[in-house]
């Protein structure tokens, strides 16, 4: 099941569910509008290896905004901390935003009960875009789980601004599996 809009405002309301800021406008009839931070993540090495930590640079969206280049993969986070220890949460690109050529969360959209921070984002433009901090870039919706659950405590727990690939991170624990 899938929470409905004034569904998601009662969870927040009650605490089931944490929306940091939360603006009532931005309920959609069952989704959440989630907006763009401004700070976004490049890598600067060529290749990126998955077997280690790969460095970053930081670019600050400005109020005059930042054109995004095809080609390019940009680590963005939101704006609003979002987490819940009862709900399943799914973020999803805008349609708005898609029509715009800009692909976002294209291949990791589920988020895990008791994650509570800010989301990253992984924006790839199909043609140079300028995007702003706080617009509206992605919808979170929210799904009734069935079955005794089992908190998030990963590597991303409590994440602020983007977050580079912890991958490398992952090879440890399947070393010791």
């Amino acid at each position: 099941m899938i929470l409905t809009g004034p569904e998601i405002t009662a969870a927040v309301r009650d605490s089931r569910l944490r929306i940091a800021p939360f603006e009532p406008g931005q309920v959609n009839p069952n989704s959440y509008n989630v907006r763009l931070g401004d700070t976004l993540l490049t890598y600067t090495d060529p290749v990126i290896d998955a077997h280690r930590p790969n460095p970053t640079t930081p670019l600050v969206i400005g109020p005059e905004g930042y054109v995004l280049q095809p080609g390019e993969l940009y680590l963005g986070h939101t704006l609003e901390e979002v987490g819940s220890d009862t709900f399943v949460p799914l973020l999803f690109g805008r349609s708005s935003v898609g029509r715009l050529g800009l692909f976002v969360e294209i291949t990791a959209p589920i988020g895990d009960i008791g994650f509570h921070g800010q989301w990253t984002l992984m924006l790839a433009p199909t043609r140079p875009l300028r995007v702003y901090p706080g617009m509206k870039i992605g919808q979170i919706m929210f799904f009734v789980s069935v079955g005794p659950v089992d908190l998030y405590s990963g590597k991303y727990q409590a994440a602020i601004g983007p977050q580079p690939s912890g991958y490398w991170r992952d090879l440890a624990t399947e070393a010791v599996a």
